[in-house]
């Protein structure tokens, strides 16, 4: 009796296991790919409207969006002081210092004529509108900081200015420099007053 459930028990074994391979034989694995559709952008074009109010609207943007000047820009030094100038062809023309006349920022008549020197140089004085941001220095040292911007700005829009202005010394920077203190001494070079007794 022992033996007829052994051979039951691997009967039922046997057949579990073909029972097993015949439904992965119908039932085949399939891969589903899903596809994801791309949503289609419809442009739906607006019709521009008769009202006069709108007519208005689309003046004013077109007048809002307006080109800006063109202008030339350099930068000139000296000593300390940086001039940042720049030059338009187009508008009123003034030499304007630090949103201030030139006449009213440089007092003197000297500093005034070095500030103008490249462009009288070049008889384009009354040609331009001028504007110059300058930082650091003294009034000297600036003024003549603007003179070596103007020159510069003067090649940019006309390239045959240049021998010009290279001739009179208004594109070279003046490298010289304030010379630093010594010790023991007041300044540079100035010593202490030597008394005899």
């Amino acid at each position: 009796m022992v033996k007829k459930k052994t051979k039951t028990k691997t009967k039922k074994k046997a057949e579990k296991k073909e029972t097993k391979k015949k439904k992965v034989e119908k039932k085949p694995k399939v891969l589903k790919v899903k596809k994801k559709k791309k949503a289609e952008k419809v442009k739906v074009e607006k019709k521009p409207s008769t009202t006069p109010v709108a007519k208005e609207k689309e003046k004013e943007k077109k007048e809002k969006i307006v080109k800006p000047e063109r202008y030339y820009q350099a930068e000139g030094r000296r000593k300390t002081s940086v001039a940042r100038v720049r030059i338009w062809t187009k508008g009123e023309k003034q030499f304007l210092v630090n949103g201030k006349p030139l006449e009213k920022y440089f007092c003197t008549l000297s500093l005034q004529k070095t500030a103008l020197a490249s462009l009288e140089k070049m008889k384009c004085q009354d040609k331009f509108k001028v504007s110059v941001i300058v930082r650091g220095g003294g009034i000297s040292s600036q003024a003549e900081a603007i003179r070596h911007g103007t020159a510069r700005i003067l090649i940019i829009f006309n390239p045959d200015f240049r021998k010009r202005l290279k001739k009179a010394g208004f594109l070279r920077r003046d490298s010289r420099m304030r010379e630093r203190k010594k010790f023991g001494l007041r300044r540079a070079r100035r010593a202490k007053q030597w008394s005899k007794r």
